[in-house]
């Protein structure tokens, strides 16, 4: 960055007084930081990379401190930027601001084939973290997987367990999958039933793959009991809290079967589960409309079910489909895969984790697999009048939520009020929110008046005790 750059960021800091998901402070007024790999390693992990910005105290009120010697300081970082695997190639900007020296080191994001960055004093498995909030945080080994399996492309859905048989495939839909196959793909009809089944990725050496039994088992959670959905609506907008009567689940189910048998119970569990409101039509007639798009909801089904993790890390979790008053969350073990990020999600093309289990409901259920499913559901949303959907791809899970709130609530809000109601989806305290937004405990109050106050008067956001607004356990969480 250019010196302007850097003194606009400091002001930027010292004004918010935080931290940030790519900003990391050091004071450094004494001495260079002598344990510097954890942000090294998951600033060249992390999205476009982070700032480290060394001369400001963040415990003494982000106090301009200056650093010790800005040369020394510069090649003690670099030093230290050696021993990571990649080499991270930190970019040095000086200014003086204030009558103090402040250095800022750009970490750039690391290729997704050199992922993870880690130190490599402590290995890979322990030496490769991940930016969560203002922290870092050391990778779990699943997160450390997701990245060798992008690049040596593992392919989980082939997995066989070697208790199954070809028994445990279903004759009757073997027999439908190949006739629908052959129709489609007229090359294959000659080869052997067997051959077919391999080349499809439903059988290895005879045994039943994971896609296999996930398409066209008999009973696939005879071996693989978490493949399942776990299906649940509460009767607020906050998990675990019961009801007046005491009832913490309205409905409660685990769905079982193949991918397609899933699909539909998990599609007919929704549709029992959600308001639906009559209007008339132009023409006079009467119209049932769903609370939600029922389109967006089959997509979002289908993309958890296809695009889940298969592998040994992930079989014990479930697909989780959960329905509060406010919205539908449906979250699938496996956060996004290779190379896109959240925000090209359906704007691009994206890389497969299971092409064979993707190819195969291609066959039996017409899924396009052309990458429409993210636009569907962001445009069925909007013609049904919807807020805007929020993705999510965190620590190894993708999560989708559906809203209920008409668009028109908060269309013409800014950015910052946008934000603030999507952190609240989770009941916050005003702690939290003032805290998460950069204002310190001193400027709470400040903050929950200018910002908060006016959405919680216009009905968009609301307390979690409205009857006690002073309660210590009070919140505040989106209407």
């Amino acid at each position: 960055m250019l010196e302007n750059d850097l003194i606009e960021l400091v002001k930027k800091v010292k004004n918010m007084k935080s931290e940030s998901n790519n900003i990391e402070l050091k004071a450094a007024k004494i001495g260079a930081p002598k344990k510097l790999y954890g942000t090294l390693s998951s600033f060249s992990n992390l999205n476009n990379g982070g700032i480290i910005l060394f001369g400001i105290d963040e415990e003494n009120d982000y106090e301009l401190c200056g650093v010790y010697d800005a040369q020394d300081l510069q090649q003690q970082v670099t030093n230290q930027s050696l021993q990571m695997e990649p080499v991270v190639r930190p970019l040095f900007t000086l200014a003086n601001i204030e009558g103090k020296i402040i250095v800022s080191a750009e970490i750039s994001e690391c290729d997704i084939f050199s992922k993870p960055c880690f130190y490599k004093g402590l290995g890979k498995i322990k030496g490769s973290f991940i930016r969560v909030g203002e922290a870092d945080m050391l990778m779990s080994e699943y997160e450390v997987y997701s990245y060798e399996s992008f690049k040596r492309k593992i392919q989980d859905e082939l997995r066989v367990n070697e208790r199954a048989t070809i028994k445990d495939l279903s004759e009757n839909k073997i027999y439908n999958y190949i006739n629908i196959l052959t129709t489609k793909k007229p090359n294959l009809v000659n080869l052997p039933k067997d051959l077919m089944l391999t080349t499809q990725g439903i059988t290895l050496n005879n045994i039943p793959t994971i896609c296999g039994l996930m398409v066209l088992g008999n009973y696939p959670q005879m071996y693989f009991p978490q493949l399942s959905i776990t299906a649940v609506v509460v009767p607020g907008d906050e998990y675990g809290i019961e009801s007046i009567d005491g009832v913490r689940f309205i409905d409660n189910i685990r769905i079982e079967g193949t991918i397609p048998e899933m699909y539909d119970k998990a599609l007919a569990f929704i549709q029992k589960n959600i308001k639906i409101s009559t209007i008339i039509d132009k023409d006079g007639k009467r119209k049932d409309k769903p609370e939600y798009p029922i389109k967006a909801i089959r997509e979002i089904i289908l993309n958890a079910l296809i695009h889940r993790d298969y592998s040994i890390h992930t079989d014990s979790s479930p697909v989780r489909i959960i329905i509060y008053n406010n919205r539908i969350e449906v979250e699938n073990p496996g956060g996004l895969y290779g190379r896109i990020t959240i925000d090209q999600l359906g704007k691009t093309s994206a890389d497969t984790r299971n092409p064979f289990i993707a190819g195969a409901l291609e066959v039996l259920m017409e899924t396009e697999n052309r990458f429409t499913g993210i636009p569907t559901i962001i445009n069925e949303c909007k013609k049904h009048g919807l807020i805007e959907p929020l993705f999510e791809s965190k620590r190894g899970v993708f999560k989708v939520t559906l809203f209920n709130k008409k668009s028109s609530d908060i269309s013409t809000l800014d950015d910052l009020s946008k934000d603030i109601i999507n952190f609240t989806i989770t009941p916050r305290t005003k702690k939290e929110l003032s805290e998460n937004f950069g204002y310190n405990e001193d400027r709470t109050s400040y903050f929950i008046n200018v910002y908060v106050a006016p959405l919680i008067e216009k009905g968009i956001l609301k307390y979690t005790i409205p009857e006690k607004p002073k309660s210590k356990y009070q919140k505040i969480v989106k209407a």
